[in-house]
């Protein structure tokens, strides 16, 4: 029987986590993974070296021919010649994670069985570049993996297979996307087991179920405390949060779950107690009109080393009363 030849599109570490799941089932499949396409290298850290992609570097370590054009675009020379690449390898399928490029109908339409995507959502909830922020920004109380057959839309295919898992209150967007980068290898594996009989009874997306994933703004981090205090703990869990005391900027890095029973009616953004444990902020009313404190574990000042509650009490870095900007 033969191989069924699969090229791999990705980029960051969501992706390799797919790819290597690929590599190490690639006889259990029957899979040739033929070439891997992912994003040209970039200029990354301090000194501004070019650096290959997590995707690349397993690529090659695996000695995968890597592909890294800018484009598909036939507007242009390199879109055309990376369009006779990708049709020179002759790929039965094309598994895309994570990739970053836009890939025109000519593209989806090269590998024989199409391009299949994994996405990190159980769409039609959270289409887009941000949903694992998104859901946790939201509250919500699970999340998943969609492997989807990819058309010209974002995020708008048919969907082939679903897998879930849930959200709790100690998730942040790093221990999702690790646990969904798992969950997503091991779908795609679930599909190209059976790939005929998953497209065959592919589903549509139920268009009045549709939200968006927007792109995470840096002004999404800044802290008002005058949210509640469940907003900014899934705030903190999910971006890069920051607030401001005497305008000098400091990052939340860490909190815990909010405690029910921790109501305050003291002013939001206040520091209540600086404790080796954790630091407790009043924050502004819910839905019901009660304050509550938020337990801060882990924050870091502007050119500092990240600090547990206990290094900012014994420092003596924060005080009990002091006002964060609000």
């Amino acid at each position: 029987m033969n191989k069924l030849k699969v090229v791999f599109a990705g980029t960051p570490d969501f992706a390799k986590v797919a790819l290597h799941a690929l590599i190490d089932k690639a006889d259990e499949l029957n899979i040739d993974i033929v070439a891997v396409y992912t994003q040209p290298d970039r200029k990354a850290g301090r000194g501004q070296k070019l650096a290959q992609s997590p995707v690349k570097e397993l690529a090659l370590s695996h000695n995968i021919p890597v592909e890294q054009p800018p484009t598909f675009s036939l507007k242009s020379d390199d879109g055309k010649v990376a369009r006779e690449t990708l049709a020179n390898y002759r790929p039965d399928v094309m598994v895309v994670c994570a990739y970053g490029l836009i890939l025109p109908m000519g593209v989806l339409n090269t590998p024989r069985f199409g391009c299949l995507n994994i996405h990190g959502s159980l769409l039609p909830r959270w289409r887009g570049a941000a949903p694992i922020h998104r859901s946790i920004l939201a509250g919500d109380d699970e999340s998943g993996i969609t492997i989807m057959q990819m058309n010209e839309g974002l995020d708008t295919g048919d969907m082939l297979y679903k897998v879930s898992c849930q959200i709790n209150d100690l998730d942040t967007t790093q221990t999702l996307h690790d646990r969904l980068a798992t969950l997503g290898g091991q779908a795609m594996i679930t599909v190209l087991k059976d790939l005929k009989n998953y497209q065959n009874n592919a589903q549509k997306q139920d268009e009045t179920l549709v939200n968006y994933a927007q792109k995470i703004s840096t002004d999404e981090g800044q802290i008002n405390w005058n949210n509640s205090a469940n907003h900014i703990n899934r705030q903190i869990r999910a971006l890069n949060a920051y607030t401001f005391l005497n305008s000098e900027r400091i990052k939340i890095l860490e909190c815990l779950p909010i405690k029910p029973e921790q109501t305050t009616s003291e002013p939001a953004g206040k520091i209540i107690s600086v404790g080796k444990k954790a630091i407790l902020i009043a924050c502004g009313a819910d839905d019901n009109g009660n304050g509550h404190l938020i337990n801060i574990t882990k924050m870091q000042w502007a050119g500092g080393k990240p600090l547990s509650a206990e290094q900012i009490a014994v420092g003596d870095k924060l005080q009990d009363g002091q006002m964060f900007d609000l």
